[in-house]
């Protein structure tokens, strides 16, 4: 996919300058800050998920006890 974004003169010599001292082109720099971008939202977001589910089973009357469960494994064999 391509795609155009624009950037200042500031934002352009400064990409340029550190192509230049990295070895790497300004393209290969844009995508490595664009996929750090989505790891960390990723993993942002994620966490905000399992803080939300945290506890949701608490209040739950309908599941059976960990005893319960427990003698049904033995009595299975499992």
């Amino acid at each position: 996919m391509t795609t155009s974004i624009t950037l200042t003169e500031q934002e352009e010599t400064a990409l340029q300058t550190i192509a230049q001292q990295t070895g790497k082109t300004p393209d290969e720099l844009l995508r490595e800050a664009v996929e750090q971008l989505l790891v960390q939202y990723q993993q942002t977001h994620r966490r905000a998920l399992l803080q939300q589910a945290r506890g949701m089973w608490r209040d739950r009357t309908d599941l059976p006890t960990l005893e319960t469960l427990r003698r049904e494994f033995d009595r299975a064999g499992v």
